[in-house]
């Protein structure tokens, strides 16, 4: 009888634009999430963690149906139990505000909160932009006034000081209030429609549905136009622009410096007044950073009671990618220890005096192989050199003897080594602690 050749297994791969972050690379990771959360604290703003599916509805509405990101970008799908159509967030501020009127958050009074958590969007994958995507953002519900449009500006200004990034700039622009920006949609389209014959098929779409996006065209013929075209800050009144100038006083007083841009738009009617972004010009085309406003309007088009919000959304993989364009590279973490054990009988005494170190707060990595005991202990030695440790643990058949540990150092006065009793750790474990 013929044997049929057993076929070959796919390779399997992740999702395009969907990438593993593998670990020497998750230690840069874990020091931004650290600094992040640090800075948090320090400005007051709690976490809130939502759901990474939601209702396709809560984008449609809360994202904008005929935004790029709801028409092209959505990985939607119908759920197999009840049909009902679920998307993976492409953007957290709609999740967060339906969490906030669904648990009823500014019963109280006004929160400050901010997230970090993977986003989605179907989109040609490039450098600092991805199909899954980590996003931090951060929302401030409940508070009206425009000092606290400052204060998350002062805070994405205050994180991007820690983390030590230089030639960050801000931008900023006023949206004003509803009767402002109709006034100026008019305008707007009186004016474009003077150029119908140089518009570009995207422009053709937006001049009677959202004619503030034609604003931010990235085509080199419209940008001619477009900088002639009536700006929203001319249609501001007194009280918004009195407005505005408290959050430029307020960010001025505080050291940062800022450029009012007046392209700088929001194609959404639920924005008003301060909007901003921070820019740099060191990663090329995807050079925004931050994107943030003031969105008063959401909470009552998602069917939740009127309530002031202002927040911004910052994209992590691009930070990271400026910390390492600007030499902010983050050291790796390494054990503290490395337990070298030469014979397997020793294994319980080993692993009984590791715990307590680790209970101490010392970072120990043990050796291990396929037949514990086996490796001998010039391979054991090598392997602890390579795990960047910073001392071998030695646990020798004379050692173990007479209950003691020896501690030889690979790093700093390398070769230099001390014995310690098995029986008092916490009193030598300290020794050990970390300068990784």
């Amino acid at each position: 009888m013929e044997k049929i050749a057993p076929q070959k297994a796919e390779k399997l791969v992740a999702v395009k634009g969907m990438n593993d972050i593998l670990p020497g690379e998750s230690a840069r990771w874990e020091a931004l999430e650290s600094t992040v959360r640090s800075v948090m604290r320090s400005f007051a703003f709690e976490n809130i963690r939502t759901p990474v599916v939601e209702s396709t509805s809560l984008f449609v509405r809360g994202t904008g149906q005929s935004t790029d990101i709801v028409m092209k970008e959505m990985y939607s799908f119908d759920d197999r139990l009840n049909g009902e159509a679920l998307t993976l967030r492409p953007e957290n501020t709609p999740g967060v505000v339906r969490a906030a009127i669904e648990h009823n958050l500014t019963y109280d009074g006004g929160k400050r909160l901010y997230y970090m958590g993977p986003m989605f969007r179907h989109e040609r994958p490039q450098r600092g932009r991805y199909r899954q995507f980590y996003q931090l953002g951060v929302e401030a519900i409940g508070f009206e006034g425009p000092e606290v449009d400052a204060e998350i500006i002062l805070l994405a200004h205050a994180l991007f000081k820690v983390l030590g990034l230089k030639n960050v700039r801000v931008e900023l622009n006023s949206l004003g209030v509803t009767s402002e920006r109709l006034a100026h949609r008019l305008a707007l389209i009186t004016y474009f429609e003077q150029f119908a014959d140089l518009l570009d098929e995207d422009a053709k779409k937006r001049l009677h549905t959202n004619p503030l996006r034609i604003l931010d065209t990235k085509n080199p013929v419209l940008k001619e136009i477009v900088r002639n075209a009536p700006m929203l800050i001319g249609f501001l009144g007194a009280e918004s622009l009195a407005r505005f100038d408290v959050v430029k006083t307020v960010l001025t007083a505080c050291g940062v410096a800022w450029t009012v841009n007046p392209l700088l738009v929001r194609g959404l009617d639920y924005y008003s007044h301060t909007v901003f972004e921070f820019y740099t010009d060191e990663l090329g085309s995807q050079g925004a950073l931050i994107g943030g406003g003031r969105y008063d309007g959401l909470f009552e088009l998602l069917g939740g009671k009127p309530t002031p919000a202002v927040g911004w959304g910052l994209g992590m993989e691009r930070v990271l990618e400026l910390l390492k364009t600007q030499g902010q590279v983050h050291a790796a973490h390494f054990p503290d220890a490395y337990a070298i054990v030469p014979n397997a009988s020793a294994l319980p005494v080993v692993l009984r005096c590791l715990q307590s170190l680790r209970e101490q707060g010392v970072k120990v990595q043990m050796h291990a192989s396929a037949t514990p005991g086996v490796a001998s202990m010039k391979s054991q030695f090598k392997k602890a050199d390579a795990s960047g440790a910073h001392f071998a643990l030695i646990f020798g058949a004379d050692e173990m003897a007479a209950g003691l540990i020896t501690v030889k150092s690979l790093r700093d006065g390398v070769g230099e080594q001390a014995t310690y009793p098995l029986s008092a750790v916490p009193h030598w474990a300290i020794k050990l602690q970390s300068r990784s």
